[in-house]
């Protein structure tokens, strides 16, 4: 899977995710990260790429001709079209679902806006998803596009050492992970729970269960109510988060 970022700054791109597990796998090339500056294609001898907004307002606009030529010029590579993700707290909250959908394709193209925005014209042009990390306003694009391709990546066949690390992360199953311990048994008093000891995997499998069921309930309850945990709950399942909202009946 080949990850395309059209920024400002791609050094900042590069060396942010450069480093552990998502660095390994471009340089075993289990992946591709490439991040293309915008200025390349400006025609401005200055390599400006902004300019004021019509109708006025603060803060300066980036220009549609560079973005679309700089686009133009990584597409010409492809077989076919990749979807352009454009980072913008006016888009949809990007999460576990949107990762596993967005890892399935084999190119993507992020866009890394900065200053008060993009022409909407270029938007309009090549765009195919608006997405967000959350309901706040960052100086640019850049952190958002590695937050995602971070979470995408590594669900990408080969990323991960370990096939398993991600098929038990939090929100694979909607619900929030169980807690995790390593040695030594006891630290600070506080002792390891006694089923992880004992190697006995149904034993462990339950108290994991319950433990990612309890986890959610009281961190985010929310989840719970979502179609597609409520469809994935057993019986079990709902007999012990009757016991939890309700102590006094046990």
């Amino acid at each position: 899977m080949d990850f395309h970022v059209m920024t400002l700054f791609p050094d900042m791109i590069m060396q942010g995710l450069s480093d552990s597990v998502i660095g390994r796998a471009v340089r075993k090339e289990t992946i591709g990260l490439h991040a293309v500056n915008i200025r390349d294609y400006s025609h401005d001898k200055h390599k400006h790429v902004d300019d004021y907004p019509y109708g006025g307002g603060a803060g300066m606009v980036m220009q549609p001709e560079p973005i679309f030529e700089c686009y133009q010029d990584i597409v010409a590579r492809m077989d076919k079209k990749p979807r352009v993700i454009y980072m913008t707290p006016q888009g949809r909250v990007f999460n576990q679902e949107i990762a596993e959908e967005l890892s399935k394709e084999e190119s993507l193209i992020f866009l890394c806006g900065h200053y008060e925005g993009i022409d909407e014209r270029v938007l309009d042009e090549i765009v195919t998803d608006h997405l967000s990390i959350g309901d706040y306003v960052l100086t640019g694009g850049e952190l958002p596009a590695m937050v995602m391709i971070d979470t995408i990546a590594r669900l990408v066949p080969g990323v991960l050492n370990n096939s398993e690390s991600a098929e038990y992360d939090s929100f694979q199953d909607g619900l929030l992970e169980y807690p995790q311990y390593t040695r030594p048994e006891i630290w600070h008093d506080k002792q390891v729970p006694e089923v992880l000891l004992f190697g006995h995997h149904g034993n462990i499998e339950k108290w994991r269960r319950q433990q990612s069921l309890k986890r959610t309930f009281e961190r985010r309850p929310e989840l719970l109510e979502q179609e597609e945990v409520q469809a994935n709950l057993t019986k079990k399942d709902r007999e012990y988060l009757d016991a939890l909202e309700n102590p006094e009946e046990e």
